[in-house]
């Protein structure tokens, strides 16, 4: 009976993450509130609280944020092999996508209505990182301190918006909750546990090897240069591009690394699966393997750091000290969502007055009316599509 329950959650892991990957669209951000939707208001596999916790570590660590937070909601559901499912069903259609585009050389779509289907599933993406920000907000920004965090965090971002400027502002946060936010019960101080070694030992010992040594076998060398790139960057998929293009100077065109860079743009799941393109391109004798080796290889050193501090985290979490920093990082996470939706979410996806209409719509449809998010897909892209026909 255990073994039957443990492989109705292994499917279940993987088919709830496989179709979020067919169809999420919009970047970390955006995907961050399509894991909220899926897997806090509809499957309820775990509480706001809990998600939130989450969030917060993976912004708090190096690698692919919003794969990290799938990995570790696979990793809460069904342990290591249910966080290695996860990360594979989320990252197997963009994998397939952008592998089969290098196969074929589509460099870019030129179809109208190819185009017109994208435009309107980034659309719904927008719609779902405002409904995220609003229902996060309403969770963790509930008196006084943390809407002042909240502020103070949002116009912080929207100014400092560098990568090394939000994990300090994540800092300051965490201070300010620890001085100023009060707990109505004092809890009872847990023991504080350290990050698990050895998950810990094998990141660093990886990272030291792509450092140091230079190796002429051609998979060993592709693994570590794109290890070492997705080791060490904050802030998921658009940030990890400066770090490829110093590892990989010499391996692939700057054009190359253009083109990569806006088609894992327009297709779901994780910004990181640029590898895959690169890789292919780079072993193009056997560009299946470098497709895959590459992918692996990014974002395995986000998911070992995952590994080495997810039991730690959460052990700190229940200590009445740090639970105070843990609520104003909440509200520095939502705010942090807040500004990426306010300075560059919305000014690169809302273009027209139609936009506009469709997000108020599809807001009161998803937010009040409780409409399947499906419908709001189905009707977002039949709109743009009668458009580009008779428009």
């Amino acid at each position: 009976m255990y073994y039957k329950r443990q492989n109705v959650i292994k499917i279940a892991i993987f088919y709830h993450f496989f179709i979020l990957g067919c169809f999420s669209f919009g970047g970390p951000i955006a995907h961050i509130g399509y894991f909220r939707k899926r897997f806090v208001e509809k499957l309820r596999w775990l509480s706001d609280e809990e998600f939130s916790k989450i969030v917060a570590l993976s912004h708090l660590l190096p690698g692919p944020s919003s794969s990290q937070v799938g990995f570790t909601i696979g990793l809460k559901k069904g342990g290591i092999f249910g966080a290695f499912l996860a990360f594979i069903a989320f990252t197997l259609p963009s994998f397939i996508f952008l592998y089969l585009i290098w196969y074929f050389g589509i460099l870019e779509g030129e179809n109208n209505y190819i185009k017109s289907t994208i435009y309107a599933l980034k659309l719904f993406a927008v719609l779902i990182v405002i409904d995220a920000v609003l229902a996060m907000f309403n969770s963790f920004c509930k008196d006084y301190n943390t809407k002042a965090i909240f502020i103070f965090a949002s116009i912080s971002f929207i100014f400092f918006s560098s990568i090394f400027n939000q994990f300090i502002i994540l800092i300051i946060c965490g201070v300010l909750g620890f001085l100023f936010i009060k707990k109505d019960e004092d809890n009872k101080n847990q023991k504080l546990s350290l990050p698990n070694i050895y998950f810990l030992f094998i990141f660093l010992i990886l990272l030291i090897i792509a450092f140091i040594f230079e190796f002429r076998n051609e998979y060993l060398k592709l693994f570590l240069d794109f290890y070492k790139s997705g080791s060490l960057v904050f802030g998921g998929g658009h940030t990890v591009l400066p770090l490829l293009q110093d590892n990989l100077q010499n391996q692939v065109s700057n054009e190359t690394f253009l083109i990569s860079y806006s088609l894992a743009q327009t297709v779901p799941g994780p910004m990181f699966t640029i590898a895959t393109y690169l890789g292919a391109d780079i072993l193009k004798d056997n560009s299946f393997y470098g497709a895959l080796i590459s992918t692996f290889g990014i974002f395995l050193g986000g998911f070992l750091l995952i590994l080495a501090f997810y039991k730690s985290y959460e052990n700190l979490s229940k200590n009445r000290f740090i639970a105070k920093i843990i609520m104003a990082i909440n509200a520095c996470v939502v705010a942090l969502l807040f500004s990426t939706l306010v300075k560059n979410i919305i000014p690169s996806e809302i273009f027209t007055i139609y936009d506009i209409l469709l997000l108020f719509i599809g807001f009161i449809l998803l937010r009040y009316i409780k409409v399947n998010i499906f419908y709001i897909i189905f009707g977002y892209i039949l709109f743009f599509l009668i458009k580009t026909i008779f428009v």
